[in-house]
């Protein structure tokens, strides 16, 4: 039996996501209040040097997985250049992905909503919601652009509405998951912004 030594590389790698899974654990099931790097580590079965070690502090901890939860919520996407068809797939990738909200998409929206009172959370999340509206903001463009969006609309008022309308919904479905039906949900609110948005 051969075994394969992973390499340093790799294993800084497990060991950072595997403290990522603690924080969105602790996050989920105490609040970020709980959030300390010793309990981090106690979560993950690693020391509290090794997570100041990878992390620093408890704010760069934070920062790591503001961006962790956030990524890849609707993969696929990457590849689409901007416009209207990307827009509309992100809508409905977005409300879908909620319906089967894991631990790290879960941590998210907890942290997300904590941001409006934690001051330790307000400037991240202020960086997170304005890529994601600069994303948005380049489909309504380019949709313009392309003659598949209205040219009166307004590409960042656009944005606005989408970002709340996700994570309100997403709120919603943390909060009371057998009202809010994301496989109908997701059709509806996409078939919405087709109409509002697409020329007649």
């Amino acid at each position: 039996m051969v075994t394969t030594r992973r390499t340093q590389q790799e294993r800084r790698a497990q060991a950072e996501a595997a403290l990522l899974d603690a924080a969105a654990e602790l996050v989920v099931q105490h609040g970020v209040r709980s959030l300390t790097l010793a309990r981090v580590g106690e979560q993950a079965g690693y020391s509290r040097g090794i997570v100041t070690h990878h992390f620093g502090s408890k704010q760069a901890l934070l920062e790591r997985l503001a961006r962790a939860t956030q990524a890849g919520f609707v993969p696929g996407l990457g590849d689409l250049p901007p416009g209207l068809d990307r827009l509309l797939r992100l809508i409905d990738g977005y409300i879908g992905a909620l319906g089967d909200v894991g631990t790290m998409n879960r941590a998210f929206l907890l942290l997300w909503a904590e941001a409006a009172t934690a001051s330790e959370l307000a400037p991240i999340f202020r960086e997170r919601d304005e890529a994601f509206r600069s994303d948005l903001r380049s489909d309504v463009t380019a949709g313009i652009t392309d003659g598949d969006v209205r040219p009166d609309v307004e590409p960042g008022d656009v944005a606005i509405a989408v970002v709340g309308q996700l994570r309100g919904i997403g709120l919603q479905r943390l909060l009371d998951p057998h009202t809010v039906d994301t496989a109908r949900l997701r059709h509806t609110v996409t078939d919405y912004w087709r109409r509002a948005l697409r020329v007649p």
